[in-house]
């Protein structure tokens, strides 16, 4: 409609009326590529603000399963010195609690990453999203790390849990898992990751069973090398967790809201 009245206008010579209806296109344009921009950046801050809160609770559940694994570790540690101790007569268990210590000295965690927001926002290369530098970084350094599924890697194919899980007979593992497995701990529950592993227990299993069992691994070639080696790993890996990086330690205690 606006072409069909400047055609008409320049066939009259009608200058001014020309001038008007160009200033109109011009204006209609300029509102238009303003009005476009506007909805982008509305959208692009909506998205911004949805992908800021869902990174935030995946650096929450991270930060917490941090805590996790360092108490968990510490519960591991504790039971692999009870067991060398043993085994070097420096401090004698009784069967059962050899058994239990020589179970809970082979264990191992392995938390699940809360990365799906991370992954999608690299990939899809909206990063810049997250404007706050703290969170943004704190994600990269902790997901780019490769020392977590390197933790998880050397406690599932450690040599000392083949061989306890070799030598151990399967109902007196089962009664392990029963009766002193790893306790459930609730996500985000701090109080309940403490000890988690490392609490009071006793198995219901014939004491013939429980010694035998114990037995077994005292006698195992192996299990003095192994067990020093698994010490060694778990030991370092603890040492990894605490002092790795201060700074993203600091930031997820500060991003759960975590006093510790």
């Amino acid at each position: 409609m606006i072409l069909r009245r400047v055609i008409a206008h320049v066939k009259k010579q009608e200058w001014t009326a020309i001038l008007i209806d160009l200033v109109i296109v011009v204006v209609g344009v300029f509102i238009g590529i303003q009005v476009s921009n506007w909805n982008t950046e509305r959208e692009t801050n909506r998205k911004a603000v949805v992908f800021t809160e869902r990174l935030k609770e995946d650096l929450r559940m991270e930060a917490w399963g941090y805590e996790y694994l360092i108490e968990y570790h510490k519960d591991v540690l504790v039971n692999l010195e009870r067991v060398l101790a043993a085994m070097a007569d420096d401090r004698p268990l009784s069967d059962e609690q050899f058994v239990i210590s020589a179970y809970r000295a082979s264990q191992y965690i392995s938390n699940d990453r809360q990365r799906a927001t991370y992954d999608e926002l690299v990939s899809t290369g909206t990063i810049g999203l997250i404007a706050d530098q703290k969170l943004r970084q704190t994600a990269i350094m902790l997901f780019v790390s490769p020392m977590f599924d390197q933790i998880t890697k050397e406690g599932r194919d450690s040599e000392y849990r083949e061989i306890f899980r070799r030598t151990v007979d399967a109902n007196v593992q089962r009664e392990l898992l029963r009766k002193c497995g790893d306790r459930m701990v609730l996500p985000l529950d701090y109080g309940g990751i403490v000890n988690s592993l490392d609490y009071p227990c006793t198995l219901d299993l014939p004491a013939g069973k429980v010694s035998a069992a114990a037995q077994a691994l005292r006698s195992h070639e192996r299990l003095t090398a192994a067990l020093q080696l698994r010490f060694a790993d778990v030991e370092t890996e603890l040492g990894n967790l605490q002092n790795y990086s201060p700074v993203l330690a600091k930031n997820l205690r500060e991003i759960a809201g975590s006093s510790k």
